[in-house]
């Protein structure tokens, strides 16, 4: 993990000149198309680092102080730091690993060509997550050794003006409303990322820019539910009712591999919701973010079950990932032993739903609040840590404590001076999440490949002549 000068110095150059360019992706221009003729998309490809780095959408204002200026020689000091840190890391077990061997086999077969279909994984957690970069980082990892399974699931239209996936474009007109943000509760019905977007208007519409060969719509059937007609590229594929008694409903949809734009489009006045779309290839794996800013992981409990088994069960995911615990420091309310509770009923819930899927704990990173007397580390996180540990340990789950890899507590201030990590000392910047990416993945292989060596070890031994 160590760096030379010229990278030392190409990261530096990429701490201070990072930003995403605005990007609008344009309706097909086909005139027999009704939505080619509707007004402008919000599109998720307008990614501005300002929109990608807030923390919640709770609206909630706080002034948080400017960074002090850090000299060339205190920067550079910080980066070589936290590199270490992270290569350090690599000396922290990964707890209860042997809970990821159903995964490894799946991943094993699939490499070997014995696994058909794509492996899935899917990552649920906070705004660390809905950023896409730390996701994004691991999704890029995985698709470069195993093979690119295409984006999977991901949200339909643009429920928040920050959503964005590193690997697709989506966008929707603007009269769709959201429900499962935080601050925006619902009814719970909201699909396997918990957000749903809902119309009761004709001519709205959403749609998706991906590459693959196999397509899903992930929507509500419902008593009364609209129409929708389906286009891929402009032309139309299906009209389907969305109405019936009230279940998840589902469209598939094989086509040529490749680039497609899938859009839906409504066409009465009656509801319509929807809670995503599937983008997949023939084989390879997926690595699907299901991130909400703000949240925490009780947020789960409040998603409706039915609805939420069926659409995992849908996915039939190989590793499902939880990474909370940011939001949840700042609430004094949870105890060691409230928490893990309910991270126990959380873990059995999607246990019940994906009864043959890994689970992987991912534990917060560390973070620093505000004070009057300045910056200091959040004592909380101990806590959830520790319940965290417990509930994984307890319910046969993998964890990976991701404070301890950074360099445990009270090392945020380090990746702050680095600038590997924001200002508020909660978030990350884009090479920091890139850099935390890494380390998961590392991690996880250096166990597949001890896996590996095992199973090639058992099938020696059981192959060779038994000794008289």
């Amino acid at each position: 993990m160590k760096r030379t000068s010229l990278q030392l110095a190409i990261a530096l150059t990429v701490l201070t000149s990072f930003a995403c360019p605005a990007v609008f992706a344009a309706v097909p221009a086909d005139s027999k198309s009704k939505v080619a003729r509707k007004k402008k998309y919000r599109s998720s490809a307008a990614r501005t680092s300002a929109a990608a780095g807030k923390p919640s959408l709770r609206r909630v204002r706080r002034v948080i102080p400017k960074g002090p200026l850090v000299s060339a020689k205190i920067r550079a000091e910080a980066h070589e730091g936290v590199f270490a840190n992270i290569a350090n890391g690599a000396e922290i077990p990964v707890e209860n690993s042997a809970a990821l061997v159903p995964f490894f086999e799946l991943l094993y077969r699939h490499q070997k060509g014995e696994l058909p279909g794509p492996v899935r994984i899917l990552h649920y957690g906070d705004s660390h997550t809905a950023a896409d970069e730390w996701t994004g980082d691991l999704r890029t990892r995985f698709q470069e050794k195993f093979g690119d399974g295409g984006s999977g699931y991901s949200f339909a239209g643009r429920p928040w003006n920050g959503y964005r996936r590193e690997d697709v474009r989506t966008g929707s007109t603007k009269g769709w409303h959201t429900d499962g943000l935080v601050g925006r509760a619902g009814d719970g019905i909201y699909g396997l990322g918990g957000v749903s977007m809902t119309t009761k208007a004709p001519r709205e519409a959403v749609y998706l820019q991906a590459e693959g060969q196999s397509f899903e719509l992930f929507y509500l059937q419902q008593p009364g539910g609209g129409t929708i007609q389906i286009y891929d590229n402009g032309a139309l594929v299906e009209r389907i009712s969305t109405s019936g008694e009230e279940e998840p409903g589902y469209f598939h949809y094989d086509t040529a591999p490749g680039a497609h734009k899938l859009e839906v489009e409504t066409l009465d006045r009656a509801p319509v919701r929807l809670f995503g779309w599937v983008a997949e290839n023939s084989t390879g794996v997926t690595y699907e973010t299901l991130g909400i800013n703000g949240a925490q992981a009780s947020i789960q409990l409040d998603w409706n079950e039915p609805v939420l088994k069926s659409n995992i069960a849908r996915r039939n995911p190989s590793l499902i990932v939880l990474a909370y615990g940011t939001n949840e420091a700042g609430q004094r309310a949870w105890t060691l032993e409230s928490y893990r509770r309910m991270f126990e009923e959380l873990i059995g819930r999607i246990r019940d739903a994906a009864p043959t899927a890994t689970i992987f704990v991912v534990g917060p990173p560390d973070r620093y609040i505000h004070t009057r007397k300045g910056w200091v580390a959040m004592d909380q996180i101990d806590m959830i840590i520790e319940a965290q540990r417990q509930a994984a340990a307890a319910t046969g789950c993998a964890f990976w404590d991701l404070r301890a890899k950074m360099g445990g507590k009270g090392s945020m201030r380090q990746w702050v001076l680095a600038g590997m990590a924001q200002n508020d000392h909660v978030h990350f910047t884009a090479p920091g999440y890139h850099l935390l990416g890494d380390a998961v993945f590392r991690d996880l292989m250096s166990q597949y490949d001890l896996f590996v060596k095992a199973r090639a070890d058992s099938v020696a031994d059981a192959a060779a002549p038994v000794k008289q």
